[in-house]
């Protein structure tokens, strides 16, 4: 709904985060056609309240856009130059967000992952969907909502050179909603580490590391986290960097990845061999510009 508020509106509601010397994270309003004059809007936003920004799981959306990593990626780089821009993305082609109705959102697969009025749709595709029921794609989407849905529209040579760009942390962006939720909410560090590390060699496990560990922590101003150092909080994770990999899929996407023996948060385990030890060590952190 925010798309319809134009860049005034935007700038006014975020006005309290100059004075707080926040951060302005952002889902933008585009991230197909139109994406170089969203990533442009964006950074005119951080300039105009004079905080960071970060731009929120970085993708390319469309076929037809496919390839276009190659543009956003240099402008980027170019604004961190004269402003403080961060980015994020997670390592899978596919997005996930409510379902939509808009044509443009239906062009590739669509795989439903909970719906409201019909929750027995979860894990099926809207095309077969929309066969079962005699309907244009777009009247089936309408009937499944409210609900999620996974959109396979990006490119994997556009993931990985998001991934790969140095300044890119790894974050899931997963919502723990319906029976049948994006793997990445399971899956996305433990395939970083795995696949797209150890496997394809796209950076080294440091690397992998430092991206969803440090990285994350002074882009957002989070002390004393994301570094194992004296008298940082013990947020620890312990893995078998042989073994370490994703094991949930789009068809079984609640799978514990493998790899993983210990996690221990704020000093104390609540993961070990397989088994959530049902610890509640977390805390809300606050920013320290």
């Amino acid at each position: 709904p925010a798309r319809h508020a134009p860049m005034a509106e935007l700038i006014e509601v975020g006005r309290p985060l100059s004075a707080r010397q926040a951060l302005y994270t952002t889902h933008m309003r585009d991230e197909g056609d139109d994406i170089l004059s969203s990533l442009h809007e964006t950074f005119e936003i951080g300039r105009t309240l004079d905080v960071p920004v970060v731009v929120s799981h970085h993708k390319i959306r469309g076929q037809h856009n496919q390839g276009r990593s190659r543009v956003t990626l240099p402008l980027i780089r170019d604004h961190m130059r004269h402003q403080c821009v961060g980015l994020d993305c997670y390592p899978y082609d596919a997005s996930s967000t409510m379902i939509h109705a808009d044509p443009a959102m239906l062009r590739g697969r669509v795989l439903i992952a909970s719906s409201e009025p019909h929750p027995e749709c979860a894990g099926r595709f809207l095309h077969d969907i929309a066969a079962d029921w005699q309907l244009p794609l777009v009247d089936a989407a309408r009937r499944l909502q409210p609900g999620s849905a996974i959109y396979f529209l990006m490119a994997e040579e556009d993931v990985q050179r998001i991934l790969a760009f140095d300044e890119t942390m790894v974050g899931s962006d997963g919502i723990p909603l319906g029976d049948h939720p994006h793997p990445r909410l399971w899956g996305t560090f433990p395939r970083v580490l795995g696949h797209y590390s150890r496997d394809l060699g796209l950076f080294p496990l440091e690397t992998a590391v430092w991206k969803m560990t440090g990285l994350t922590a002074r882009t957002f101003g989070l002390a004393d986290r994301g570094q194992l150092a004296e008298g940082y909080a013990a947020d620890v994770v312990v893995f078998n960097a042989t073994q370490v990999a994703d094991r949930a899929t789009y068809d079984a996407p609640q799978q514990a990845a493998a790899g993983i023996e210990w996690v221990l948060v704020n000093g104390e385990v609540t993961w070990q061999q397989g088994v959530h030890c049902a610890t509640r060590a977390g805390q809300v952190l606050r920013r320290t510009p």
